[in-house]
């Protein structure tokens, strides 16, 4: 129950939508009615929203970079940090695993979004600040007793 758009250089226009013709058809009526009511209606909704991301993404910020990772450029537009891990691992795929066996908090390796990724980890705040704060308890208690990297 997704509804989107795409913003592309018009020679991949075409190509795409033949690749979505084929692959999704398109969104369920009452999904584009969704679409619609979200774009005309939820205005007071949608800035709600803007602002408890903006609570939790201004939370998360500082406490990544307390515990050892570094944000280069702080994110605006969704609910994802993408944290240098370096100083941790050179094998983001391997240290995700590690942190969701070990520490019990999931996030995705940078590796999954090319090879200029890795070395990162990607963490999402699209939760409840009291889940954050755990998670970054959670993290930071278990990076402190981790033997270190290098």
């Amino acid at each position: 129950m997704r509804l989107g758009f795409l913003i592309a250089t018009e020679v991949y226009v075409r190509p795409i939508q033949k690749m979505q013709q084929n692959l999704v058809i398109s969104a369920n009526s009452f999904v584009q009615r969704g679409g619609i009511a979200a774009l005309t209606e939820a205005g007071e909704e949608v800035a709600a929203m803007v602002r408890t991301y903006d609570e939790r993404r201004r939370f998360l910020l500082p406490r990544l970079r307390e515990v050892g990772f570094g944000v280069a450029v702080e994110p605006h537009g969704a609910f994802y940090i993408l944290a240098n891990a370096r100083s941790f691992t050179d094998d983001s795929y391997s240290f995700a695993l590690e942190l969701l066996e070990r520490a019990h908090v999931a996030v995705t390796p940078g590796i999954d979004f090319g090879k200029g990724g890795e070395g990162y980890i990607r963490f999402s705040y699209a939760n409840h600040i009291d889940n954050l704060a755990e998670g970054m308890r959670r993290l930071e208690e278990y990076l402190e007793d981790r033997p270190s990297f290098r």
